[in-house]
């Protein structure tokens, strides 16, 4: 019967990948609204979860992609690639109005600049006290901290060891989270509840999966507006990181 089932799962494995995913969603605001009282996004709580199961997903089977490598979750893979994510995204940011996004104007482009260069120099810190001293391993893992797309594309560029590179997708998977968490608890105190200041935070902060999650968790209606310039912060990052910033690390280090 359990082999049947498997099967079953294993041949239909995009719809079985919806049901895992649907599961994992309900149980996550599930938990958000009995056990914080809406205080911690339901989103949040699913990234949580989702990284615990590939986690688990991975120790069972020995792969390097989390519950993917399971063969009747497979389907699982396909729906966490990169053309669903930036499909996700581009969707989002049609749901901005454009004469709102026009009001961000010098200060949504600076906030990406000086988002980037912000969150680099952080990582920077915690490369140079973890003790790298390589030039290559500390922009990786600044870059990183960028998001977890800009450490990756850096450290290839740059050559850095796949150990480095794996940190800096770590760095960058733990801001996600925390700007997840951590945007309902600060918005009051930062003015962030207009599209302009969205935009903004949108842009100082970059992770376009966190900042998407914490706005929804403040207003929906922000999400569309951090989503616009959260959007092209990866961008700018893989532009500046391996280049200009790398060179500015590699005179200082």
């Amino acid at each position: 019967m359990l082999e049947i089932i498997k099967n079953i799962l294993a041949n239909n494995g995009f719809i079985t990948a919806f049901v895992i995913i649907g599961i994992t969603m309900w149980i996550a605001y599930l938990i958000s609204n009995k056990l914080t009282k809406g205080l911690i996004h339901g989103s949040a709580i699913a990234i949580v979860l989702g990284l615990i199961l590939a986690y688990i997903g991975g120790v069972t089977t020995g792969g390097t992609k989390g519950l993917s490598d399971v063969s009747f979750l497979a389907g699982i893979g396909f729906l966490g690639g990169s053309m669903l994510r930036d499909f996700a995204i581009v969707a989002t940011s049609f749901g901005a109005n454009f004469d709102e996004i026009k009001k961000a104007g010098l200060r949504g482009v600076l906030s990406l600049f000086i988002g980037v260069v912000l969150s680099f120099i952080i990582g920077v810190i915690f490369a140079v006290g973890f003790g790298y001293k390589d030039a290559v391993s500390i922009a990786t893992i600044g870059a990183g901290t960028v998001t977890y797309i800009v450490g990756p594309v850096t450290g290839a560029a740059l050559g850095a060891s796949s150990e480095v590179i794996a940190i800096s997708i770590a760095a960058g998977l733990v801001k996600s989270v925390l700007v997840m968490v951590g945007t309902p608890f600060v918005a009051k105190y930062i003015g962030l509840n207009n599209p302009v200041t969205a935009m903004v935070y949108g842009g100082l902060m970059g992770t376009t999966s966190g900042v998407a999650g914490g706005l929804a968790a403040t207003d929906p209606k922000l999400v569309p507006y951090g989503a616009v310039t959260a959007t092209f912060y990866t961008g700018l990052g893989c532009l500046l990181a391996p280049t200009l910033l790398y060179l500015l690390t590699d005179m200082i280090f």
